[in-house]
């Protein structure tokens, strides 16, 4: 289990499937037997003391209208699609539930920022803008070869990194059938290689639960 603040107050944590359960239980010894609101995001537990805990559906996973209805569907296993990007890299994989099984990773060189008395800025700015064009055509290609033949089966594509980098990939028309699965959650992750690849799989399977404690009195 992950913990950190949330922009506007409170915490998001984030629990794997299997140990939501328990967490709503502790909840509730903490805070009292909550109440259960639906919401669009998922489920809303409001406990007596004013304490709340917002559950969100994870992603592929379907709506539900009781917390025992949003663990079995959080903990069922679904097959989501991948697709991290970064400056000059991308990973694209497919996860069976816990299980990455299809994997694979790519890079291409994007000049970083230049010292000062370097390149003329115009120069330096036309060479980065056609190595990161470059670049994401080979995540596009990547994408197409990998998760596209996939979309059928998936019950969400996941996104990782930096956001304009994945809508970029995604913008390919060739890959409409993936956008239109595309998750709001857009994953944290450093630059993309196979082992933050494998570790992305827990994090778009994770239930992320925005938490408010009470008002001091």
């Amino acid at each position: 289990m992950t913990s950190r603040p949330a922009a506007g107050g409170g915490r998001w944590v984030e629990v794997d499937p299997g140990r939501v359960a328990r967490w709503v239980e502790g909840f509730a010894d903490r805070h009292g037997p909550p109440t259960t609101t639906v919401e669009g995001y998922g489920l809303l537990l409001t406990a007596p003391d004013g304490a709340t805990a917002e559950l969100h559906t994870p992603p592929g996973a379907p709506a539900t209208a009781d917390v025992p209805g949003f663990v079995a569907a959080a903990g069922k296993p679904r097959r989501l699609g991948l697709l991290l990007a970064r400056k000059g890299a991308v990973a694209v994989g497919v996860a069976e539930g816990p299980d990455l099984v299809v994997s694979k990773v790519d890079a291409r060189y994007v000049q970083g920022r230049t010292a000062a008395g370097g390149w003329s800025q115009q120069r330096f700015a036309r060479r980065r803008d056609n190595q990161a064009k470059a670049a994401l055509g080979d995540a596009a290609e990547l994408a197409v070869r990998l998760l596209l033949p996939e979309a059928a089966r998936l019950a969400a594509l996941v996104g990782g990194g930096d956001r304009r980098a994945v809508d970029n990939v995604l913008a390919d028309r060739r890959l409409a059938p993936l956008a239109a699965l595309r998750a709001e959650r857009l994953l944290d992750v450093p630059e993309p290689r196979h082992a933050v690849l494998v570790g992305a799989v827990a994090a778009a399977r994770a239930v992320r639960i925005l938490v408010r404690d009470p008002e001091p009195a």
